[in-house]
């Protein structure tokens, strides 16, 4: 059986908070159950000069009983992750399956076929993808810069990455970079080995800045976040293992749907004028309270 049971300890914070029941790939510590909510960016539509489009192979669409959620996946952050989930969406592994632990104010999880937390595909384990190699040629906007690096935007994903100035001293032209876990994140969910993904994954409910560089972030909800709140929380008593949960009724990447079916979506363009006047706004409204979190971009469908 796979122990999908995990121990966060962060010594810096002076907390350690232990998953005790199996199918915990994620453990809540402390620091979560305080975290404030980023409101919306942007509630007016987006501009079409001022967006650009997910390819359909890039837009998981999981159908569940509460209603459609669009996940937005970025192959750059985490090549193997993304092509695990595009794989098992297709073959229709996760159709039927439970959102068997979800966690108020900090993540749903969901991909077990046993609905235990102890289950996995028939495919090999996909390694941790923490980090990656950004080159020039991604769409990034610097939103903040510190001693602990540069934070930052890519497409629709937040990053802590190296400035692009150390890119020219690397041979491959490229420089270190991790995704970031705010709201709306898609990851892997895994078991206290690293390597150990497979097909569980989890969104998150919250800034989730304990699992930055531990998880695989992958992805983003970038429609129906309403739905993933929605989902059946299950009892902290239990870890969140929800007895009577909600269900993924159809999972497909866009692109394997028929087109007059296939949802679009589109996100505000981090290099357009309009996102920047939008940062700006959020800046002001947050104030002291502002992070990373609150420079997402929007996005919305504009089909299906």
């Amino acid at each position: 059986m796979r122990d999908f049971m995990s121990v966060n300890c962060h010594l810096v914070l002076g907390l350690c908070v232990a998953a005790l029941t199996a199918g915990s790939a994620v453990a809540q510590s402390v620091s979560q159950t305080a975290a404030t909510p980023a409101p919306a960016i942007a509630a007016t539509p987006i501009p079409a000069d001022a967006s650009w489009t997910v390819a359909p192979e890039n837009l998981l669409v999981i159908d569940t009983n509460k209603g459609r959620i669009l996940v937005g996946l970025d192959p750059r952050l985490a090549p193997q992750s993304v092509e695990r989930i595009r794989t098992l969406a297709d073959r229709g592994f996760y159709d039927g399956l439970a959102w068997h632990r979800v966690m108020a104010g900090f993540m749903a999880q969901t991909g077990d076929p046993l609905g235990t937390g102890a289950g996995s595909s028939d495919l090999p384990d996909v390694p941790g993808e923490f980090q990656f190699r950004r080159g020039r040629d991604a769409r990034f906007a610097t939103v903040a810069e510190s001693g602990a690096g540069t934070r930052g935007i890519m497409g629709f994903m937040p990053l802590q990455t190296q400035p692009d100035a150390q890119m020219m001293f690397n041979a491959d032209g490229r420089t270190d970079a991790f995704g970031l876990f705010c709201t709306g994140i898609a990851g892997m969910a895994r078991n206290t080995d690293p390597n150990s993904a497979n097909s569980q994954f989890f969104l998150t409910l919250a800034e989730s800045a304990n699992l930055n560089g531990t998880y695989t972030p992958f992805g983003r909800v970038l429609v129906g976040q309403e739905v993933v709140a929605a989902l059946k929380v299950g009892p902290e008593a239990a870890n969140g293992r929800v007895t009577d949960p909600d269900v993924m009724t159809r999972v497909r990447t866009a692109a394997a749907m028929p087109e007059a079916e296939r949802p679009s979506v589109r996100v505000m363009d981090v290099a357009n004028p309009a996102y920047v006047a939008v940062l700006a706004e959020r800046r002001a409204a947050r104030g002291t309270r502002f992070t990373i979190c609150d420079a997402l971009p929007p996005a919305e469908m504009v089909s299906g």
